[in-house]
């Protein structure tokens, strides 16, 4: 045999391989891989330190923040061509106090270039009126009224030198679902195109916000704690409710 042909031989099958091989950016309509949902607590810019730091709220009043918890459900992802996920049972409780809860994963997720994000602030209306549930919905995680069939979908717990409460507290369980008391709210953003969110077999990408808890004192109405620091339900939690529509959460980057 010539020295050409026994090198052709040898390498035949090495680019028949490599022609076989899927490329890190193939997409396939039956391939599925994951992403994360990273939270990083702020107050204003500063970050969020329960117990120790002390904020100003857009009044110039002081106050501590003891607790910060809230629910992010009903997750959906769009494509430029507007199909869409819905990611099934999307039920998260992120807590300040556990740093697990702040980074979740997200699996079984069909491959793809997604460019909108949205969920749900709290939990929607069919859940509310389900009872009691397992898992992120479990009352053992201190974020469901027994006493009004619901869940709390954003607590806040701090002091103020400004609160008329006893103790200065501050006492922040936004929830509800019946007008004109509903405060179930949605969060949406666009994801810029020339770098969306690039989920692969290959490639599990981060999409890290910023979440602002200050913005539950401004933004539609600019809360005293002098008039306004205890709501649990009602007409109190749909200012605040307003007010965190669009200030609490921020796309800051991808890591794809």
């Amino acid at each position: 045999m010539k020295l050409s042909q026994y090198l052709l031989a040898l390498l035949c099958p090495i680019i028949l391989l490599s022609s076989c091989k899927k490329s890190d950016d193939e997409i396939s309509t039956d391939t599925k891989s994951s992403f994360t949902l990273e939270f990083e607590h702020q107050v204003n810019g500063a970050s969020l330190a329960l117990n120790t730091a002390t904020y100003k709220n857009a009044k110039g009043e002081d106050f501590k923040i003891n607790v910060f918890k809230y629910y992010v459900s009903n997750v959906k992802l769009s494509k430029a061509d507007g199909t869409t996920y819905l990611i099934p049972e999307s039920y998260f409780l992120v807590d300040e106090s556990k740093a697990a809860s702040k980074l979740i994963t997200v699996n079984n997720v069909p491959t793809g270039d997604y460019t909108k994000i949205e969920y749900t602030i709290g939990v929607d209306n069919a859940r509310n009126f389900a009872g009691a549930q397992t898992g992120a919905l479990d009352p053992i995680n201190g974020m469901f009224w027994t006493w009004n069939s619901g869940y709390i979908f954003v607590k806040l717990e701090g002091t103020s030198p400004q609160s008329t409460a006893a103790g200065n507290a501050l006492t922040f369980h936004i929830g509800g679902v019946i007008d004109p008391n509903n405060t179930i709210r949605t969060y949406s953003t666009e994801i810029n195109s020339a770098n969306p969110l690039r989920i692969r077999v290959d490639s599990k990408p981060d999409m890290h916000f910023i979440v602002n808890a200050a913005s539950l004192f401004t933004g539609t109405t600019d809360v005293s704690f002098a008039t306004l620091n205890f709501t649990m339900g009602g007409a109190n939690s749909v200012i605040v409710a307003n007010n965190y529509t669009k200030g609490l959460f921020r796309l800051d980057h991808i890591h794809n």
